[in-house]
């Protein structure tokens, strides 16, 4: 099936703009899923789920991140999220909610956030959760025990290699199949570090993610699903996957779901069985978009 990509913006709250790529298929609309990156990469890697999922009905969305993205590079300022910080970043992704709910009147739209994209998913739903109607987390954590191990000035997304010395790249954390880590490496867009200032924004917005009050200002029937690689070294192997889980269950969310995979590392969608991967989110969300009233 022929699947078409189209390149939009949207404008900031500041004047600037944001990149956003859109792909469509031919079947007739089941709604939107909105794709939220990682750090130090972009939203062109998410290509093959975003052609699987279109190909499935769905039009997809997902917008360059604050300090990501070619706009980024153009401009000198990769890894620098401005100075409205993280908060700024999910700001943007509600717009490009906005620009998906007003291009599919009435279709349910669902948010899949990877990693970085994934805490930013966890701060949106605190805020607009009533504009989503389910959300997907990709390689996620509680924030604040990352934190609690990271040093935020200094840290590097290669120090996350550590489990996995001696290592064929610094990058071997990412996924056990190395094209997907030797492509990572060549591409221009990926593998840097965000600012120590940039860092810092973006750990200053953990206590909100770990404070019951504030979980419980989500609404409870949104539906969840966290998928992750027990190799993960983000959430520690899990260690900080299951407080997360469990947060939101206590918070009172009635339709939080899980899946790990064993053997795979950070990036479950770029991973060795990324078809099950992939097969096993679309089918969440079939079930969590058949629920909405068209």
């Amino acid at each position: 099936m022929s699947i078409a990509e189209t390149i939009h913006s949207i404008s900031t709250a500041e004047g600037g703009t944001t990149c956003v790529y859109r792909w469509e298929g031919a079947l007739p609309k089941r709604g939107a899923v909105q794709i939220a990156h990682g750090m130090g990469e972009h939203a062109l890697r998410y290509r093959p789920v975003a052609e699987a999922l279109a190909s499935a009905g769905y039009n997809i969305y997902a917008n360059d991140h604050r300090g990501h993205g070619s706009l980024a590079a153009e401009t000198g300022a990769l890894g620098d999220f401005g100075p409205g910080g993280f908060p700024a970043v999910v700001a943007d992704m509600v717009e490009v909610t906005g620009m998906a709910r007003s291009e599919l009147a009435g279709k349910p739209v669902v948010l899949l956030g990877h990693s970085m994209g994934s805490f930013a998913a966890q701060l949106y739903i605190l805020d607009h959760s009533e504009l989503l109607d389910g959300v997907a987390l990709s390689g996620s954590t509680a924030l604040d025990l990352l934190g609690a191990a990271a040093t935020t000035g200094a840290w590097r997304l290669e120090d996350l290699n550590a489990a996995f010395e001696p290592a064929r790249t610094p990058f071997d954390w990412l996924s056990r199949d190395a094209a997907e880590v030797d492509a990572y490496i060549a591409d221009p867009l990926c593998g840097f570090n965000v600012t120590p200032e940039s860092y810092a924004s973006l750990f200053s917005i953990a206590a909100r993610l770990a404070t019951v009050s504030e979980l419980k200002r989500i609404r409870h029937d949104l539906p969840m699903f966290l998928f992750s690689g027990d190799r993960d070294p983000v959430n520690a192997n899990l260690a900080w996957f299951r407080p997360l889980l469990d947060r939101y269950r206590e918070a009172g969310l009635t339709d939080v779901s899980w899946h790990v995979y064993g053997g795979a590392r950070h990036e479950v969608l770029n991973e060795t069985n990324r078809r099950e991967v992939i097969v096993t989110l679309q089918a969440w969300i079939d079930r969590v978009t058949i629920r909405v009233p068209a």
